[in-house]
């Protein structure tokens, strides 16, 4: 690679980092709308996750997955963000974990992240999770989780990919 393809291909990677974080902190800003009693509120949060979903979709048709050793850690958070919050573009979703998946095997991605992410893709399609990380609601004071898989061995699942145990999980979601 000469030194001007190595310039430009940082170049991108730093506009691609600018781009992915102010993604996120848009998001972080309106992810109140999402549950918003007010329906305008909650349109434009749909609006807006799927302004990102698509342009998502652009990046990783391009670039593959942003890694944090292509766009930095901030970076590399916010595409599994916006990945994330895809919820009404599926084919984003089902790209990402599979984009995110080449990365965890390559060391280049967090298998916590991609292990959130599959179970958000797996409720989406109506299948079980199999990480418990996906909450449906609260009964009885307690935190219920979308269906699992195997629910008797969900705490080892949880720890061959970094999520702590669902109780500890969960404890964060309870009234108090």
């Amino acid at each position: 690679m000469t030194a001007a393809e190595r310039d430009r291909t940082e170049t991108q990677a730093n506009a691609l980092s600018v781009e992915l974080t102010a993604m996120m902190a848009e998001d972080n800003t309106a992810a109140r709308l999402a549950h918003s009693p007010d329906l305008a509120e909650q349109a434009v949060w749909r609006r807006l996750t799927a302004r990102h979903g698509d342009r998502l979709s652009e990046i990783m048709a391009e670039h593959g997955w942003p890694t944090e050793r292509t766009v930095g850690a901030d970076a590399a958070r916010a595409a599994w963000l916006v990945a994330q919050h895809a919820d009404r573009q599926l084919e984003v979703q089902r790209r990402a974990v599979q984009l995110m998946a080449e990365a965890v095997a390559d060391g280049a991605a967090s298998a916590r992240d991609l292990g959130f992410l599959r179970d958000r893709l797996a409720v989406n399609e109506g299948r079980p999770q199999r990480y418990g990380t996906q909450i449906g609601a609260v009964a009885d004071g307690r935190p219920v989780p979308w269906p699992c898989e195997d629910p008797e061995r969900l705490d080892e699942r949880r720890a061959q990919v970094g999520i702590e145990p669902f109780d500890q999980y969960t404890a964060r979601f309870a009234p108090r």
